[in-house]
């Protein structure tokens, strides 16, 4: 069986130069343009997962839509941008010593590879009469990649069996084909691999939203909100090894084409087989809960808890025990398709890192973040807003640290809306972001970059855009952001 991460990382890594790819936030091309600053902005269907509570506040559109919005980007903060741009094309020329020693050197560090795609296929919200709040629907399709390897991994990836800390236990490479004994005294790979991580998420999430104002005085309102989603879990790849222990398992649906060999056999083997692009190998539920305060007529509070819940993995599940390191029959990548290298690593049919067992169902929780904003509607044509963003777990999917954004939006004219700021974090360097909104009074079309610096960064590459073209209010207050 080939290894489920290199089918993942291949299958995203495909797409990235087609269709592009991003981190938080990216389908709402609006909060990308300030950097992902959304919390205090968010109104309508765009509160979903950001804070429900402000489908409470008074002002929104009667009803506002929107179709097919997406976002997506991809960064590095340890490769070069030509290092990059070959691993993502996979490159076919023969790596040399220097270009082997040096892509060691680029591959290792905690924010390889940060991968999203975000795409909102339809967003709709009405804000009910009578004082009885605001609803809001909505499907979200995600997907993220990271990889984070440390020096051990990044020798192992390049170089196989050849890696210096392959060889300091197996010295005499293993040309035979067959297994070699594995030393006793080697080390546990979780200690090998300390400080890395490959993760993968991919799901289709139904959102509802709801809320609702529940204190309004002269100067002083508050709301409160909730959300609920399913979600269909499509994809997910979870290895991390950190502070002695190991965490691995996979669970990925028949898109990604994945043969598992003698494994489907197993009885404790729950395979999935019928092909289609949302057959999904696990389901789950998740929660929001928000707060939103307005203080004057221009000062804005929000906090929110969003994705508290868990999935649960039942289809294709594969896990990985801690064990000694072994002898690799892999000899390392040739070129700069990593992807490929990774493969060797991962494959059950050959003597690698770890050993497969198969598994009825794996739960997970999901990427529970932690959400700040406040903003200042500083007059019609101008708003401003901070956002602070912590991840509570480590699971895929979540931000890899706390993100923190500045987000300005300016109308210089009544048909165009200008966004940028400041942001970092989430495994990102500073980012300058930039986006272009043309408004009338029903209809919105707009597209922006969440870094326009990182187009030409050599050491900090950064690739973003997100865009649509649907979004209509009707009725209401026609500022929404």
């Amino acid at each position: 069986m080939k290894a489920p991460f290199y089918y993942a990382l291949l299958a995203l890594g495909l797409a990235l130069p087609g269709s592009a790819w991003a981190q938080n936030e990216l389908s709402n091309f609006s909060a990308a343009g300030r950097g992902g600053v959304i919390n205090t902005f968010a109104q309508g269907y765009q509160a979903i997962g950001v804070n429900p509570a402000n489908l409470g506040r008074a002002g929104a559109p009667l009803v506002s839509f929107t179709i097919g919005e997406f976002g997506a980007g991809g960064a590095s903060r340890s490769l070069t941008q030509n290092i990059f741009k070959n691993i993502i094309t996979a490159d076919s020329q023969p790596l040399t010593a220097a270009q082997r020693t040096e892509l060691v050197g680029a591959l290792s560090g905690p924010d390889v590879l940060n991968l999203n795609v975000d795409a909102t296929t339809v967003g709709f919200a009405v804000a009910l009469p009578n004082g009885l709040g605001g609803i809001a629907f909505s499907n979200r399709l995600r997907n993220s990649l990271h990889l984070g390897l440390n020096p051990n991994a990044a020798d192992i990836l390049v170089n196989g069996q050849n890696a210096a800390i392959v060889r300091q236990y197996y010295p005499t490479a293993n040309t035979s084909g067959s297994p070699t004994p594995t030393n006793p005294n080697a080390p546990l790979v979780s200690t090998v691999l300390d400080g890395t991580s490959i993760q993968l998420a991919s799901t289709s999430e139904y959102n509802v939203s709801y809320g609702l104002e529940v204190l309004s005085k002269d100067g002083l309102h508050a709301s409160i909100g909730v959300g609920y989603r399913y979600i269909q879990g499509l994809g997910i790849v979870d290895v991390r090894a950190e502070s002695g222990s190991l965490y691995a398992f996979t669970a990925l649906s028949p898109v990604f084409d994945i043969d598992y060999g003698t494994l489907s056999s197993n009885p404790n083997f729950n395979s999935v087989r019928e092909s289609g692009v949302f057959n999904s190998v696990g389901n789950g539920h998740g929660f929001d809960f928000g707060l939103a305060v307005e203080v004057g007529k221009g000062l804005r509070l929000g906090a929110s808890v969003t994705d508290i819940g868990n999935m649960t993995w039942t289809g294709n599940v594969v896990t990985a025990t801690d064990q000694r390191l072994q002898q690799l029959q892999s000899q390392g990548a040739t070129t700069y398709d990593i992807f490929s290298s990774l493969a060797d690593q991962f494959d059950t049919d050959k003597q690698t890192l770890f050993t497969y067992e198969a598994a009825k169902e794996r739960k997970a929780a999901l990427p529970g973040k932690f959400r700040f904003g406040a903003g200042m509607r500083v007059s019609s044509l101008v708003e401003v807003g901070v956002d602070v963003t912590t991840p509570l777990n480590k699971v895929a999917g979540n931000l890899t640290s706390s993100f923190v954004g500045l987000g300005v939006d300016f109308k210089p004219v009544n048909w165009i809306r200008l966004s940028s700021g400041v942001s970092g974090g989430a495994g990102y360097g500073a980012s300058l972001p930039l986006g272009l909104t043309f408004v009338t009074p029903v209809w919105e079309a707009g597209f922006s970059s969440r870094d326009v610096t990182g187009y030409f960064s050599d050491k900090s590459p950064y690739y973003s855009i997100a865009a649509g073209f649907l979004r209509f209010k009707i009725g209401g207050n026609k500022e929404e952001q």
